[in-house]
């Protein structure tokens, strides 16, 4: 949630903080702010909405400073209000902060403040720690290191989960920031330093990067930075070339992001599966598993922990694994599973999902399982992220920057992931190489498969028109495509605002049957398995109820007249690649229903693209 970009250096820092807020708005937009420091005094900007509300508003006074922080947000505390957005200043003046996470124990910091007599203007948890830092500044009699102290003093004080950038009035050539539980990155570039909740908001400014760990502050000049712990020692910095962890982003011909990333699944896919495959043609390689084969080969149960699309996409992973590699499989939800006491049963395997590798509920899901002694593997897009540097292993996705707040491209090349990882799995237990070698054609075939689906999107925007006024739909699959039908749902929740649920089809009888009426249509998958038979029998019992049903069906598969209103067909495929095509007309369907409600699909009402906060 929420996004933080800062710059230092002998530049003018204005233009350098706008891009850089664009380019994190998919990370928070209900409000925007700015802040420079000009010599003797703070010039600070915010305004409710998009940055470009920002961006006009600064227009009026262009600022020359070459020291400032910025922060576009995702509320959490308060509403959403000028008063209420970042950057904040201190009660005394000399300090300005942005801030991404929970102060969680924020009350009892106010309230000793208050005792103090310092009075608060907003309703945020990050004002408090703004006037905690000032408080403490006030009361040391130290030296030159006072700017420095002060906020580790304050951090100190708080529980729960930050990312912060600050300047102080009294420290000109000075920028802190400082992270525990909200990712937060260094950018170095010439003559220029940067911070940012995310390295894309200085990708082609700054030349190398260098990723916080919890508990660490870094102390940026315009020319030089230095890493220390919480305690005040040094730490050591790894730096990485920005150009090998995030790229430009450009819509190109497309009207949005989310259209843009749906039609970008065949490269994608090509991407995630380059190179990953045995020379014998019969089993995966994936090289962030190489040093564990025994362990994996020797496993008792998987436990995907993840949360939204990546669970639906471990839920696919789910059934794959265990037909592939006899595996039992478990799929937590990462926000539920570090507050269970869930039983350790024999060799034990964790692995956890994240396209931005910064959800808080996986990290903290990954650090319980490390603390239980389990093995964790970790499935994320993006190099260099918490998930990637803190589990024992893993794989990156590889499918380039997904920016639409709903994911398409990244539950596609997770779920294939999956697909790969139970081939593998199942070649070291007892997969025949005939099957290993069925599957690895499935998979390699995908990519044209997937493009062969979109070539029809035409037909879905007409399905998308012809429904467009629905408010309640559902959408129902058995076995593998039950997990498609929870995410077809989401998709349209997320995007359209409209009222959907997934169900596995044969539940229908067991309640949401009772929702059925002429204003209710109905999304069913059918498999092209022995159980079509009997998820067609569930379409026309709704269909005597009389509720509109759309059929998404494999090629090959009859669907006897008056069982379905609509039919969009899919071409016949290997039942390790269904549920990633049978889930395109659903993106493209929640796509198109919205756009005609007029929504804008990449910045929905109340989401942002990585959940960083309890």
């Amino acid at each position: 949630m929420c996004g933080i970009v800062g710059y230092i250096g002998k530049g003018v820092a204005q233009e350098v903080l706008l891009d850089g807020l664009r380019r994190l708005e998919y990370r928070g937009y209900d409000s925007a702010g700015v802040a420079f420091h000009e010599g003797h005094q703070f010039f600070m900007a915010r305004e409710t909405g998009r940055v470009g509300n920002l961006a006009q508003s600064i227009q009026r006074k262009c600022s020359s400073a070459s020291l400032g922080i910025a922060h576009t947000r995702w509320a959490t505390h308060g509403p959403v209000t000028v008063s209420n957005t970042h950057p904040h200043v201190s009660y005394d003046g000399k300090f300005i902060i942005v801030h991404n996470g929970v102060i969680e124990n924020f009350f009892s910091l106010k309230r000793f403040l208050s005792q103090k007599k310092i009075e608060f203007t907003s309703e945020t948890d990050s004002e408090v720690l703004c006037n905690l830092i000032a408080y403490n500044y006030s009361i040391l009699q130290s030296d030159g290191d006072g700017f420095i102290e002060s906020v580790r003093m304050a951090l100190s004080k708080c529980s729960g989960a930050y990312g912060i950038a600050v300047i102080c009035l009294d420290y000109p050539n000075t920028l802190i920031g400082a992270r525990r539980g909200s990712p937060l990155v260094v950018g170095l570039g010439e003559d220029a330093n940067f911070i940012a909740s995310d390295a894309s908001a200085f990708v082609g400014r700054a030349k190398d990067a260098v990723f916080l760990k919890d508990g660490e502050l870094a102390i940026l000049t315009g020319t030089d930075f230095r890493i220390t712990t919480s305690e005040g020692q040094e730490a050591q910095a790894v730096t990485q070339p920005v150009d090998q962890i995030s790229e430009e982003v450009d819509l190109g011909d497309f009207d949005s992001f989310m259209e843009k990333e749906i039609f970008e699944q065949p490269l994608a896919l090509r991407n995630t599966l380059r190179g990953r495959f045995g020379d014998d043609g019969t089993t995966a390689k994936l090289g962030g598993l190489e040093g564990h084969q025994d362990e994996l080969r020797n496993l008792d149960r998987i436990i995907f922990i993840a949360c939204g699309t990546a669970r639906h996409a471990c839920m696919v992973g789910e059934y794959l694994i265990e037909r592939l590699a006899r595996v039992p499989v478990e799929v937590e939800h990462a926000s539920e599973f570090r507050y269970r006491n869930s039983p350790n049963v024999g060799n034990s395997l964790v692995i956890a999902v994240s396209q931005s590798g910064e959800t808080l509920d996986t990290l903290e899901a990954v650090r319980e399982a490390k603390t239980k002694g389990l093995l964790t593997l970790g499935i994320t897009n993006v190099v260099g992220s918490t998930l990637a540097r803190e589990t024992d292993g893993g794989v990156y996705q590889r499918v380039g920057p997904e920016i639409g707040v709903a994911s398409t491209k990244a539950f596609s090349s997770q779920a294939c992931l999956c697909a790969m990882l139970g081939l593998a799995l199942g070649r070291m237990r007892d997969l025949s190489p005939v099957d290993g070698r069925s599957i690895v054609d499935a998979l390699n075939g995908l990519p044209n498969l997937v493009s062969e689906v979109l070539q029809q999107g035409e037909q879905i925007r007409e399905l998308a028109m012809k429904y467009a006024n629905a408010e309640h739909l559902l959408f129902l699959g058995r076995q593998s495509l039950y997990p498609v039908a929870l995410e077809g749902a989401l998709k349209l929740k997320e995007i359209s605002y409209a009222h959907a649920e997934g169900y596995p089809a044969a539940e229908l009888k067991h309640g949401p049957i009772a929702l059925i009426n002429t204003e209710c249509p109905s999304v069913f998958m059918v498999e092209g398995t022995e159980l079509s038979a009997k998820t067609i029998a569930n379409m026309q019992e709704v269909k005597a109820r009389k509720g509109p049903v759309i059929a998404i069906v494999p090629q090959s598969v009859e669907i006897p007249e008056g069982s379905a209103d609509d039919v969009f067909r899919l071409p016949d495929a290997h039942e390790v690649v269904r549920p990633i095509l049978a889930n395109l007309p659903l993106q493209l369907f929640a796509y198109h229903f919205a756009r005609l409600r007029g929504l804008d699909v990449d910045k929905p009402r109340n989401l942002a693209k990585s959940v960083t906060v309890e």
